[in-house]
């Protein structure tokens, strides 16, 4: 069990990590953790140095955004692949990309989706990006 990745999910929406937990349990290799709260999930970033870390952006308190640049920040935490989940385009019609977050973050995160999620888009990211 020791050489299985870990993917921590964040998303202040039980039901969508729930719903991603589900769709990972199909991906060989991985074992998910989960925060509902950005400043949740940075600690927990902190402590278990996962090997990919899945962000909601729309989160109270610490948002994805704010998440995502502390991550990069921090020496111990900077090099761990980071997925953006958001469904800001569902509810507002305007939609943000990976380059786009570039400009507005400062790095590109390695992979964004929206929600609703499709299963199979995010099994071979995460696969993809996991090397498995």
């Amino acid at each position: 069990m020791s050489d299985e990745k870990k993917v921590l999910i964040v998303d202040d929406e039980p039901d969508a990590i729930a719903i991603a937990e589900t769709m990972l349990s199909e991906v060989k290799g991985i074992t998910t953790l989960s925060e509902t709260s950005g400043e949740g999930g940075l600690a927990k970033a902190k402590e278990t140095k996962p090997d990919l870390v899945i962000l909601d952006i729309q989160m109270p308190g610490k948002s994805g955004f704010e998440v995502f640049t502390e991550l990069q920040k921090d020496e111990s935490t900077k090099g761990i692949p980071v997925i953006m989940l958001t469904g800001v385009q569902e509810k507002t019609g305007i939609g943000f990309s990976a380059k786009e977050m570039k400009n507005f973050l400062g790095k590109e995160p390695d992979a964004y989706i929206e929600k609703p999620v499709d299963a199979l888009k995010l099994q071979k990211t995460v696969s993809s990006l996991l090397g498995l």
